[in-house]
């Protein structure tokens, strides 16, 4: 992960540097000298994500939601040839100029690692803290903060404390940091020019300002996800898409090119006071639109780095408008809270947030300042938004963390997995006496009536039917609607359907053609809901 996560970065910057460098693309408009370089970067970079798709057979693009919920279910191996695509469309598209960042894609590239190397060592330890290993690698080595590493890997990813699980991420996480700074130096991502705090005048900013970052990291998060929305349901092709990006991102660059790839020489001048405040709401405004425009439409990459330049920009203008009142001398370090506060609540590590900053300027008061826009701004976002943009990922395919391992587990089981056939199945041409006699043959007290073809027509109960008199056809007293569950449906579902259930079967019918695949018991599914239980025990206690 420390080769991967200083690869990525420096050669994103080497490609855009080498962007940059081509003079030839420039034209002059008035005064103004305006580069065609990020239009041109961007389509070339569509070009390429377009044959990376293909390559890699890409349906849709894996980030670190995919890591989260790998790390709560029991048979969580991550798909590898997705996780590496997924990483080499990010760096395509950040090397091109796109508005993403890079920590998301790492992130999941160091699950999937982690996922990889669990199956080649004999299951020595859990997927999941494999997983967390390759997590708390990937932030190590790209901050330079192994704590901070540490703590995101459980916070964000794990969602869990353990004895079993920090001693391996620990290692992961300082054996990444220390190899990156062995093999590429002591640097760090952004660089501050001995900026002094003022912490008496920074706190009461930091706390103020806190509810206002939770309101722009809901507008970022929201942006991305209408743009995301208005992508799926426009019916436009892959191609199309990534194209309208393109151009899109490529136009406003001309004009804002601080606007584009991964930001981070621009927070650097914005924590060392060198934009203008124009500048700032200029970039603050292209970022976030921007940002949702090539992530929404195809252009896969991170959040966190976009989120981190939005918080800065943001919290510098706030800052300065302090001052320019006469209000509170908050000074550049509100550009700091700004940046942890916005990113902490995009991703929902609120504690890891706090530790980034701590370990990256090496400042008690920075991190105190930064704790409070943090928290208070996480409550906002929490309240208006979920727990972070990846959680609200998960929502949308159905998936709710926040339940548990077992709820999980219970929703990814099938029902048509332990369906069975033992049950009685009768013709539309039975009378009452064959089916009562059929029945009893078979003990059973339940049978299910079945047209020429196979489909369902209804359920037959030896209650109903004793009490008939008359040797009619059976099919004049079935239960046309029984209780039944659907063939898609998943244990947590059938077992929510079996609360209202008496009886002896509940049977299985396949909705789009109205067959019988099976019946299940209430034994059945406790069965299986016990055994889940016991795997996932097993696994905690690994």
């Amino acid at each position: 992960m420390a080769l991967m996560s200083n690869g990525f970065v420096k050669g994103v910057q080497y490609l855009s540097d080498a962007r940059g460098a081509f003079s030839n693309l420039v034209v002059v408009i008035g005064t103004t000298n305006l580069s065609f370089a990020p239009l041109c970067g961007l389509l070339l970079a569509v070009a390429v994500i377009l044959i990376i798709r293909r390559l890699f057979k890409i349906k849709r693009f894996h980030g670190p939601a995919d890591s989260i919920f790998a790390a709560h279910r029991t048979d969580n191996e991550l798909d590898v040839r997705a996780g590496i695509g997924s990483t080499l469309v990010a760096f395509v598209s950040a090397a091109g100029g796109g508005s993403v960042g890079q920590y998301g894609p790492l992130v999941h590239f160091g699950a999937t690692m982690g996922s990889f190397m669990r199956q080649h060592t004999g299951g020595m330890l859990s997927t999941d803290v494999f997983i967390g290993c390759g997590v708390a690698g990937a932030i190590a080595a790209g901050f330079n903060a192994p704590i901070a590493g540490i703590v995101f890997a459980h916070e964000a990813i794990l969602r869990h404390f353990s004895l079993r699980a920090i001693a391996p991420i620990a290692i992961a996480s300082i054996t990444a940091a220390g190899v990156s700074k062995w093999i590429f130096g002591d640097s760090y991502v952004f660089a501050m020019d001995n900026i002094n705090v003022d912490l008496i005048g920074l706190l009461p900013a930091a706390l103020i300002a806190g509810p206002l970052f939770g309101l722009i990291a809901v507008l970022f998060m929201m942006s991305i996800r209408h743009s995301a929305r208005f992508a799926a349901a426009s019916g436009w092709s892959p191609a199309r898409l990534l194209i309208t990006a393109a151009i899109g991102a490529g136009i406003v660059g001309m004009w804002v090119p601080e606007a584009l790839g991964l930001g981070t020489s621009v927070i650097s001048n914005i924590l060392n006071a060198e934009t203008l405040n124009v500048g700032l709401l200029i970039l603050f405004i292209a970022k976030i639109g921007l940002t949702a425009l090539c992530i929404g439409f195809g252009m896969f990459g991170g959040v966190f780095s976009p989120a981190l330049l939005v918080g800065a920009s943001a919290g510098a203008f706030v800052g300065r408008v302090f001052v320019s009142l006469g209000i509170l001398n908050a000074g550049p370090g509100l550009a700091i809270c700004g940046m942890a506060a916005v990113a902490s609540a995009v991703i929902g590590a609120p504690i890891s947030g706090v530790l980034i900053i701590l370990e990256l300027t090496m400042s008690y008061e920075f991190a105190v300042a930064a704790m409070l826009s943090v928290v208070t701004s996480s409550m906002v976002a929490h309240a208006m938004f979920g727990h972070s943009f990846f959680d609200r990922q998960l929502l949308d395919r159905g998936i709710d963390v926040s339940l548990g391992r077992g709820h999980i587990e219970m929703m990814e089981t099938y029902i048509t997995d332990i369906a069975h056939d033992d049950y009685v199945a009768l013709k539309e041409t039975c009378s009452v006496q064959q089916a009562i006699r059929v029945m009893v043959d078979a003990k059973a007290t339940e049978a299910y009536l079945l047209d020429d073809s196979g489909g369902f027509k209804g359920k037959l109960t030896l209650h109903a039917l004793l009490a008939e008199t008359s040797d009619s056809l059976a099919k004049t007293h079935v239960q046309s609607e029984p209780i039944s569950i659907k063939h898609d449906a998943s244990l947590q579902q059938a077992i929510e359907i079996a609360s209202n259930f008496v009886g002896e079967h509940i049977p299985v019918i396949d909705r789009h053609n109205n067959t019988l695949l099976g019946v299940v018991t209430e034994a059945d599914l406790f069965k299986l809901y016990l055994g889940l239980q016991g795997r996932i025990a097993d696994l905690e206690r690994a």
